[in-house]
């Protein structure tokens, strides 16, 4: 379904990325891992044409990303959920789900009902702003608003980071539920018990190149992996 190409990548005059190549197929769930700074926000980043200059070949589904706008990507059926969460502060939750509705493309689309069965806790807040929700709740909100998307393929950015362990525990329910609706997922993360819960495969950035790809079975298994490439 997507399939990126020695991927370049640059902010200003500083290359960020050298040659990334990774593939997510349809219904899979693949990890982009490493340590923070290793390049894992710019892949996505460059994925969206998020960055300023980029270069190689990024695919999906058949149609050339390289010469597309942002939105025009998004259009496709590719949605992002940005580490920083990025809701509307003075609107309510029901309100940010509409922001981001878009008609489907062949699919049972994502509706505020089928989100709040994917989320119950989220059902009660229907109009709470979105500034008044706790982090928890507001990275569970910024996931439903791009679900509200009907995207194919999702980039989900550190989607554990800076939440309480019974939060990453639901998400990694919701990416197993989405999973099964037949999405695909490409999950920047580095939290390993949580990754390796969810994801199929995993490639490891370090300093902008792919150093490691493989099973997340085989990433578990090894502790000589885990201490190379996601050790503080």
């Amino acid at each position: 379904m997507l399939e990126a190409q020695k991927l370049c990548a640059w902010y200003g005059a500083a290359q960020i990325l050298f040659d990334v190549s990774l593939t997510v197929c349809e219904g899979e769930v693949v990890a982009l891992m490493g340590r923070n700074g290793s390049g894992k926000t710019t892949t996505m980043k460059a994925i969206m044409g998020l960055v300023g200059r980029r270069a190689g070949s990024v695919r999906f589904d058949g149609h050339d990303l390289m010469a597309l706008k942002t939105f025009q990507i998004a259009r496709l059926g590719i949605g992002w959920v940005p580490e920083e969460r990025r809701i509307f502060t003075e609107l309510t939750l029901a309100e940010n789900l509409e922001v981001g509705r878009r008609a489907a493309n062949g699919r049972a689309p994502w509706t505020p009902e089928r989100l709040f069965q994917l989320f119950p806790n989220l059902a009660e807040m229907r109009e709470r702003p979105g500034g008044r929700m706790s982090g928890g709740e507001q990275q569970m909100l910024t996931v439903a608003r791009t679900l509200m998307g009907n995207p194919r393929l999702v980039l989900l950015d550190e989607p554990s980071e800076g939440v309480a362990p019974l939060v990453v525990e639901r998400m990694a329910d919701t990416i197993a539920e989405l999973k099964k609706e037949g999405l695909s997922v490409l999950l920047s993360e580095q939290n390993l018990p949580f990754a390796g819960a969810v994801s199929d495969r995993v490639y490891i950035l370090e300093k902008g190149h792919i150093a490691w790809s493989g099973g997340m079975a085989e990433l578990e298994a090894s502790e000589e992996l885990q201490r190379q490439y996601l050790g503080v």
